[in-house]
């Protein structure tokens, strides 16, 4: 569905500028933006892709990954057609940089979104698979509707969303999932065909807005995975986000354009989470390396075992009603957790 888009300006000579995502992209008329997916019609900006959904799934949250957000429980998840990235190994590129008429998509209406949430028993609605952000009037509508039917939402995100955008979504938009991809902005360029400023911005007023935020770094060998560049990275995270931000390294395969690099060896992912631990982190996880026990949930305390996973699925939790450690007492922040729903199959935790 076609449909005037939000957030932009009418400038002379029937040109447009975007204030949506950070590329802010003047389009002149008859033309679309980065992303492919909103066009100036006459001096009117339009999205394309109003309720276009390429990728409908029902999948466990820690699948996203969202380790610290409603454990165990699953999330609805949708994706649409475009980005407004070129990362050059993108894993959902079938979707992401292709255009509108070449992929196969449906028409899913906010409120059928909501009600499919709910028959699928989840407890979130997540957008994600591509960039949200350039799926903005859609993801607000149904973030809206959600919030009211008492779901919460989650954008799994690249961080490029303006100020104005996030602020505008943010009454109804619990969770941000954003990918800090490298800490160079010579990798953005080279990458992604973007800029890191942009992306810490999001990070940071995300966290004042009140939205909880996990941070993803996709370690790619020869690429971002110097330990000066961890280290930056992590020191950033700290100093901005907190300490408590669950931090989660993942494992870089080959895909795309980058079909030619060899996987991330796993004792980088491990060297990752030791300098990030060093540096003060509390909550700090490797993915893509299924088995691995930085998938877990430690207290940073006493090291008690808090959350078992096995992939993208929570087989233990042992976190008091009040959000703390039991044997220590160490705050423990996990939002939308609670013991009694993991009472009986809490005995390996012991």
């Amino acid at each position: 569905m076609i449909r005037e888009a939000m957030l932009y300006d009418k400038l002379d000579g029937n040109k447009v500028r975007c204030r949506v995502c950070s590329h802010r992209c003047i389009v002149a008329d008859g033309k679309r933006g980065f992303c492919r997916v909103r066009e100036n019609r006459n001096g009117t900006f339009y999205t394309l892709i109003y309720n276009t959904v390429s990728s409908e799934a029902v999948d466990p949250i820690e699948k996203k990954p969202l380790f610290h957000f409603y454990p165990g429980t699953l999330a609805y998840s949708l994706g649409t057609i475009g980005c407004n990235f070129r990362c050059e190994h993108c894993q959902n590129w079938t979707i992401s940089q292709i255009e509108i008429d070449e992929a196969y998509t449906v028409e899913i209406t906010p409120e059928e979104a909501v009600q499919r949430a709910l028959a699928a028993g989840a407890r979130t609605i997540a957008w994600t698979y591509n960039e949200p952000t350039i799926w903005y009037e859609y993801t607000y509508d149904c973030a809206k509707l959600a919030k009211g039917a008492g779901l919460a939402t989650a954008y799994i995100t690249n961080g490029y969303i303006t100020k104005e955008a996030l602020e505008h979504i943010s009454p109804y938009l619990d969770a941000f999932r954003v990918d800090i991809k490298a800490f160079t902005e010579d990798f953005y360029k080279k990458v992604a065909s973007a800029k890191l400023g942009p992306v810490l911005e999001s990070a940071k007023l995300a966290r004042e807005l009140g939205m909880h935020v996990e941070v993803v770094n996709l370690v790619i060998p020869d690429h971002n995975d110097s330990s000066e560049e961890i280290r930056n990275l992590i020191r950033w995270v700290y100093e901005n986000l907190g300490a408590e931000t669950p931090v989660h390294f993942t494992r870089f395969h080959p895909q795309y354009h980058m079909s030619d690099i060899i996987a991330t060896p796993i004792q980088k992912l491990e060297e990752a989470h030791r300098i990030a631990t060093e540096e003060g982190m509390k909550f700090v996880y490797t993915g893509n390396m299924p088995g691995h026990d930085h998938e877990n949930t430690y207290c940073p305390a006493c090291r008690k075992l808090l959350i078992r996973r096995r992939m993208f699925t929570m087989v233990g939790y042992d976190i008091t009603p009040e959000g703390t450690c039991p044997r220590c007492g160490e705050p423990i922040p996990v939002v939308g957790a609670t013991q009694d729903e993991w009472s009986n199959r809490s005995e390996e935790m012991q």
